[in-house]
């Protein structure tokens, strides 16, 4: 019987191939939506919107949190005119893995993980290092795969084209629309 995971997710294209890649591994991956940090409030509506219709499609439970879009501000304050991958992404990557772990206590589900490093250009390393120190505060377990690894971006882009998914091209804060990574 596969196990539960809370998998947080930024928006479909970036969780196609992880919700692929858990259930290969033997888990049942549930999905988070919590990404306060996305804006313009339309972006974050298609990439909602987006992400509903395929949990619909692949029948995957999505669970939508309140986004705190004041929370974030606060947890990201100083840091506004911090380059792409610097000290904001990782304050952001903190503020988002935290919900994701204490939706997880909530849920009794004992183990989380997150779409985010399906990305080139968000650094693994950092995340990892983010949820490990989390999940070890809320006495849970981080499954720390590199989805991008293994043509992991090559196979949820593949997806994404033939489910016709929005693609954003950015990450999704207001600080990094006009940021080059």
């Amino acid at each position: 019987m596969a196990k539960d995971i809370l998998l947080h997710a930024c928006c479909a294209t970036c969780s196609a191939y992880p919700i692929e890649k858990l259930k290969e591994l033997d888990y049942k991956p549930i999905l988070y939506f919590f990404n306060p940090n996305i804006f313009p409030p339309d972006e974050f509506d298609k990439r909602l919107n987006e992400l509903i219709n395929y949990s619909k499609k692949k029948n995957i439970e999505l669970i939508v949190d309140k986004q705190d879009a004041s929370g974030w501000y606060n947890a990201v304050a100083g840091l506004e005119n911090e380059p792409e991958r610097g000290k904001r992404c990782t304050r952001c990557f903190e503020y988002r893995l935290l919900y994701t772990a204490i939706k997880a206590k909530m849920l009794k589900i004992d183990t989380f993980t997150t779409t985010l490093t399906v990305s080139p250009h968000k650094s693994s390393k950092v995340i990892f290092e983010v949820a490990k120190d989390i999940a070890k505060q809320y006495e849970l377990n981080f499954l720390d795969i590199d989805f991008k690894k293994q043509d992991g971006f090559l196979k949820t882009m593949t997806i994404a084209k033939e489910e016709n998914f929005y693609r954003q091209n950015y990450c999704g804060c207001e600080f990094s629309i006009f940021s080059k990574p």
